[in-house]
């Protein structure tokens, strides 16, 4: 099994209700992503709620195999959500592991 996270932050530039908005964006666009993809197990996107923490955005994900990570990774729709994703964060931090 793979695991792959990714944190990011929303740009500092956006007022509270875009960074909101633009949070539940991502949510709604990566986690539409797993009903299109191969071999995911679980996907989650997870909106900072903590003051303890210093990312706003986490991508918590689980795939069967390397390969169905890499196709995922291709796949048209992560391809398009990647581009908004990246539209309104900085900072993307990645960290991929076999269990």
């Amino acid at each position: 099994m793979i695991h792959h996270i990714v944190l990011w932050n929303l740009k500092e530039d956006l007022s509270k209700q875009e960074r909101l908005e633009a949070a539940l964006e991502i949510k709604r666009r990566l986690e539409a992503v797993a009903d299109t993809a191969e071999g995911v197990i679980s996907l989650q996107v997870v909106i900072n709620q903590m003051e303890s923490s210093n990312k706003d955005i986490a991508l918590i994900s689980r795939f069967e195999t390397e390969e169905a990570l890499k196709a995922y990774q291709v796949s048209p729709a992560h391809v398009e959500a990647g581009e908004y994703v990246r539209s309104v964060t900085t900072g993307r931090s990645c960290f991929d592991f076999k269990e």
